[in-house]
């Protein structure tokens, strides 16, 4: 079946086509269109019809369609959704302003507290009261739902959200206040917390609830919008979109639940990483996605994607597990800046309009994009992307005030700006590796994106990591990662303070089972599922949980004795300290259900012999010029191998070799770079 990943950015739409009866990865083609804000699905749409004029799809064809979109993260980050109500228990009218009661930046005399979602006026108190143990102490009042409901409704709420004390362990109240609200006001969007997420952390839930509703309005009429194109334009096309976890979901359930699309961007990309280094046979990889205004990382282990339970979107939290990404207020269009004689570069970003000085569109601030082009990486002769003509003088001119206050001249100044990006990267990075217990020289750093080529390698000898790979399609890899992506859903039980023998492991584990089983029979019908087990485990009285990967063997069975070994040693690999005879509490049960999809497989393409053609340009590495072999990608055969410097160019993308690396072409056509030791 043909196969069509689709990822949104800010300035294109990229497409992968993978035709599932020619070869694997080596088949992938691609395409960019411009992206077109704030009406996206025109976007999508003009690719479409741009890959059935050229032949590369037909209007008959059975296809499957993966489709990365950030229309509820724009939702959320604009707080551009419908007014909201939220209904609580009585006596917790301030759980959203209270929050935790903390600063994120404590040492930042001008933070502010971000404001909640809807304000205070807008939360509802409701008389009921469930204990921890899901015991009930106070019955719900229905007539106050009602009530309640009404009120809203007239106020002008658009959707209702309901998180009661405790419902993660008896959501009996919940799921009779929704009842109530339905029966008595008809077709009201409402949102129970428990469906979204059944956790404790009563404010983490009431922001998961929020956050759905929220957000459902604008992907319910995105996802209107699209099938009904599809319907008529290719009526054999099946919509699945990517979902934070790094996995996919039906397009109805992205209706239903678009929480799960928040932070979907980003993950795909990590997807694709993985996907690729199980073929070149590297398990353990820092990824690196770095376009203009900021760069993003993450990290595979032993072949497994890192999952977070913390992440935000915005200014509020996400507790479900998403792929684990630290973001780094560093791109190509970060703007380069004196804080007195103090050469900053970033938070600031140019944008895409007017964007770097040197694109000639307006921009007049000195960017990281711009030092490239002083710096010999990028050229006038090389359009970027959608034929985008570059213009040193002005670049020169924007650097000139760095220049004269550094006391050098525009080159060094830029290859100064590089330093300092490169540092800025080095501090996020360090203590991202640092926290997931790895040392850097075991990794290899895989980058993507519109700079990643050009920066990623400057950082990797920087940081000690001694291998860089650059994908064949890495200007279109986020719609890749779309390619190779599962069916993918977690669930969650907490059992925080309840008596655990094997026994009610084992029945926890087949119930969540059950749960994944149906989930993904909703999806895809004839998907076969694959079960990973973990749990959130702690010693007694610590102030943090460790998730804790479980096999098969010991969820299935209870085994405590094995899970709290498993416990013990993942605590000793991430600190660095153990403690066998202490007492563990176990948090919460986890499972994640995988419901595999056909994807590009590994066909390698044959050595070839040959020395390719190649041009120089002068290009600065370490404060000096060197006369560069420039080479065209497309003209490297597999097995082709050469001393840095070197810079390599692609229609979409451009790679840096610095002088201490060498490059090769491995057997799918990607760029491998290994630095000399």
């Amino acid at each position: 079946m043909l196969r069509i990943g689709i990822d949104i950015g800010g300035t294109f739409t990229d497409f992968a086509v993978w035709n599932g009866e020619a070869a694997g990865y080596t088949a992938v083609a691609a395409l960019k269109v411009p992206s077109t804000p704030p009406h996206f699905a025109a976007g999508v749409q003009r690719g479409l019809e741009a890959l059935l004029a050229q032949g590369r799809i037909r209007a008959d064809q059975e296809m499957l369609i993966v489709h990365g979109t950030t229309v509820s993260t724009n939702a959320v980050i604009e707080r551009s959704g419908p007014p909201l109500a939220l209904l609580v228990t009585a006596g917790f009218r301030d759980i959203l302003g209270v929050a935790r009661l903390r600063l994120d930046r404590p040492v930042d005399l001008f933070a502010r507290r971000p404001a909640p979602l809807i304000p205070r006026h807008r939360v509802h108190e409701i008389d009921e009261r469930i204990l921890a143990d899901g015991s009930i102490d106070r019955p719900l009042d229905p007539d106050g739902v009602v009530a309640a409901a009404r009120a809203a409704i007239a106020s002008g709420a658009a959707a209702i959200a309901v998180c009661f004390l405790h419902a993660y362990r008896n959501p009996a109240h919940e799921q009779a206040a929704g009842a109530a609200i339905r029966a008595a006001l008809g077709d009201v969007d409402v949102v129970l917390s428990h469906e979204v997420w059944p956790q404790q952390s009563e404010y983490e839930r009431a922001s998961a609830a929020l956050l759905n509703a929220y957000a459902r309005r604008a992907m319910s009429g995105y996802i209107a919008e699209l099938e009904g194109w599809l319907a008529t334009t290719l009526p054999k096309a099946r919509l699945l979109v990517t979902k934070s976890n790094g996995g996919v979901m039906a397009a109805g359930e992205a209706t239903r639940m678009p929480i799960h699309t928040l932070l979907s961007g980003p993950a795909a990309g990590v997807t694709a990483s993985a996907a690729l280094g199980a073929m070149l046979g590297e398990a353990n990889l820092l990824t690196m996605d770095m376009g203009g205004t900021s760069t993003d990382i993450s990290m595979i282990r032993d072949g497994r994607i890192m999952v977070s339970h913390d992440g935000r979107v915005g200014e509020f939290p996400l507790m479900m597990p998403v792929t684990a990404i630290e973001a780094i207020g560093a791109g190509g269009g970060s703007i380069a800046w004196l804080d007195g004689p103090v050469l900053k570069v970033g938070p600031r970003s140019a944008g895409a309009a007017p964007g770097p000085a040197c694109y000639g569109r307006g921009g007049t601030l000195p960017t990281v994009s711009d030092a490239y082009l002083l710096c010999g990486y990028l050229s006038e002769d090389a359009p970027l992307a959608g034929g985008l003509h570059l213009h040193r003088a002005l670049a020169d001119t924007a650097m000139a005030p760095i220049a004269a206050t550094l006391s050098r001249d525009s080159a060094a100044a830029a290859e100064a700006v590089l330093a300092v990006a490169t540092a800025n990267m080095l501090a996020n990075a360090l203590p991202f590796i640092a926290r997931l217990g790895v040392a850097p020289a075991e990794l290899t750093l895989m980058i993507f994106g519109g700079a990643g080529a050009i920066h990623g390698p400057l950082l990797a000898d920087e940081i000690g990591i001694g291998r860089v790979v650059i994908p064949r399609v890495a200007s279109v890899f986020c719609a890749y990662g779309c390619l190779v992506s599962d069916l993918l859903y977690d669930v969650v039980r907490s059992v925080h303070g309840e008596a655990l023998d094997a026994a009610a492991v084992a029945a926890i584990f087949a119930g969540l089972r059950g749960q994944g089983a149906d989930w993904l029979a909703a999806q895809a019908g004839d998907a076969a599922p694959a079960f990973e087990y973990a749990a959130d485990i702690r010693y007694a009285g610590q102030s943090f949980d460790v998730s804790v990967g479980l096999d098969a063997s010991t969820a299935e069975r209870g085994d405590l004795a094995a899970i709290a070994a498993a416990f013990h040693a993942e605590h000793g690999r991430l600190f660095g300290h153990a403690s066998p005879r202490a007492d563990i509490e176990i948090m919460a049960l986890r499972l994640r259900v995988r419901g595999n999809l056909p994807r590009p497989g590994a066909v390698a393409r044959p050595l070839a012999q040959g020395t390719p053609p190649h041009r120089t340009r002068r290009a600065r590495f370490a404060g000096a010029w060197h006369d560069t072999p420039l080479f065209a990608w497309a003209d490297l055969p597999v097995g082709w191998r050469a001393a840095g410097p070197a810079i390599i160019e692609q229609e979409t993308a451009t790679v840096v070799v610095p002088p201490a690396f060498t490059v090769a072409v491995g057997p799918y056509g990607d760029l491998v770079l290994d630095r000399e030791r």
